[in-house]
């Protein structure tokens, strides 16, 4: 025992430590804060690197692009920003297939790692994450916290929380100024916002945005994941016993048994689970992994990290608590990704979604036209004996700026003419701009009563900025 690695924790009193921090967590449904412990491991840092990427919510709508906003969801004028990429209405379906692509990403990660989403992505937790970051640094670890909220109202209590509440607002309030912005402008935003001159609109956005994160991220916490998300509650129907998760190794585990001192682990007729309740410890939700899957778990990995340096204290082999499926726990066969028909499916709905919005990206021109052949009458015969189509043009400017175009036509009858063809039409910029085009022909070139014609609308200082429309002109019958 001299030489176990387990003596100088048991002579410092860290593992003997582990039983003292122990609490017995059930399911809580709100009755009792959880406090969770912060463990260094591979996962809190694979967390916190995934978690971090929300700083591009906070960092992303000041970023600026040819002199604008470069990603703007521009609800008011019904137009999306994207660099130099402008999505308008007509453009909706695109929109459409990448929440589908999305989607169908989300469902298949959670058929074969279940909810790693919620553990790793996930705003509320992001945001729990770091409001229990800021009460730990204030209030101090899990057994101090507890032992201040037990505690009377003393002038050191009142001090602590309310610096920790002042904090919360201040990180919600940011969080609603953040998310209003990419709607607007971020510079007009805090320009009307420093000068009170938001609309009633903007008003309610923000504070709603303000309690809603300082409610949710500060108080319900785990309670939000369990109680609210509509995604907790589907997850049974996306995992199976192929899915890998957070998984207790029982058949290793059990039975437990508290390690005391002067004993060996080796040999002893208990399992590798010393009861230290660490796994319990740090979990966000206050899950017992042990008791097998629960609708609490976040698939977080944080319990992992736990058990694992536990393990290493006491010289036994990582992975008593693992991502693994359940059929590898019960000792069954593992089938390969590609073996599973769901995941299949999915990867069929992703490659059709991802296909669309390519195409859509590709062939989304910055000017779109369609042409309509006045249909009372379907033509007129001239003075001079010539035909005479009328057309309505609908042009759509998806840049930033306004433009003018000239029509031009390929197609149609032999010596026809486009009555204005040399004069400039103006589109204005995110907006569709109208205006009408006569074609004239002589009769005698006229040959059939439908006659296939191609328009082109082309911007003047940009030529190969162009579009395109296919119709007909009409004519007399022969």
């Amino acid at each position: 025992m001299n030489d176990s690695p387990l003596k100088k924790d048991l002579d410092d009193g860290s593992v003997t430590g582990l039983y003292r921090e122990h609490a017995e967590w059930h399911v809580n449904s709100g009755e009792k804060t959880i406090h969770a412990k912060r463990m260094p491991g591979f996962f809190r840092t694979l967390k916190t690197a995934t978690e971090s990427l929300w700083l591009f919510f906070f960092v992303g709508a000041y970023l600026r692009w040819n002199g604008k906003q470069a990603i703007l969801l521009d609800i008011n004028n019904r137009q999306f920003h994207f660099f130099n990429l402008t999505i308008l209405p007509q453009d909706v379906w695109m929109m459409s297939l990448l929440l589908l692509l999305l989607a169908m990403v989300l469902f298949a990660v959670t058929s074969v790692a279940s909810r790693v989403f919620c553990g790793y992505f996930c705003f509320q937790t992001a945001w729990t994450d770091l409001f229990t970051w800021i009460e730990e640094k204030i209030e101090g670890p899990p057994a101090k916290r507890h032992k201040l909220d037990a505690a009377p109202w003393n002038a050191k209590k009142i001090r602590l929380k309310t610096i920790k509440h002042a904090i919360w607002l201040l990180v919600s309030v940011l969080t609603g100024i953040s998310f209003t912005i990419w709607f607007e402008d971020a510079f007009q935003y805090w320009h009307n916002l420093l000068a009170f001159n938001l609309s009633l609109l903007e008003w309610a956005v923000l504070v709603t945005m303000v309690l809603f994160t300082y409610y949710f991220a500060g108080f319900m916490r785990e309670q939000v994941c369990m109680w609210v998300c509509p995604y907790s509650r589907i997850q049974g129907v996306m995992c199976d016993q192929q899915t890998i998760l957070p998984a207790y190794d029982e058949k290793r585990g059990e039975p437990r048994g508290k390690l005391r001192k002067g004993e060996a682990l080796a040999g002893s007729k208990h399992g590798d689970c010393i009861d230290c309740f660490q796994c319990v410890q740090v979990c966000p939700t206050g899950v017992d992994i042990r008791r097998g899957q629960q609708l609490g778990c976040i698939t977080c990995g944080l319990c992992l990290d736990a058990c694992d340096s536990v393990m290493d204290r006491i010289g036994r082999p990582r992975g008593l608590i693992r991502y693994a499926s359940l059929d590898e726990m019960e000792g069954h066969p593992v089938k390969k990704l590609y073996q599973h028909p769901r995941a299949l499916v999915y990867v069929i709905i992703l490659l059709l979604a991802l296909g669309g919005i390519v195409y859509g990206l590709t062939h989304l021109g910055a000017l779109t036209l369609r042409v309509a052949p006045e249909r009372q009458p379907l033509f007129v015969r001239m003075s001079d004996g010539s035909i005479q189509n009328k057309y309505t043009f609908r042009v759509l400017n998806k840049t930033g700026k306004d433009l003018h175009v000239m029509v031009s036509a390929e197609g149609g009858i032999k010596n026809q003419i486009i009555v204005g063809a040399g004069q400039k039409q103006l589109v204005t910029h995110g907006k569709a701009s109208t205006f009408t085009v006569f074609v004239k022909a002589p009769e005698t070139n006229i040959l059939k009563e439908v006659t296939p014609i191609e328009f082109y609308v082309s911007n003047t200082e940009d030529p190969t900025m162009r579009a395109e429309y296919h119709t007909v002109f009409n004519g007399p019958k022969h």
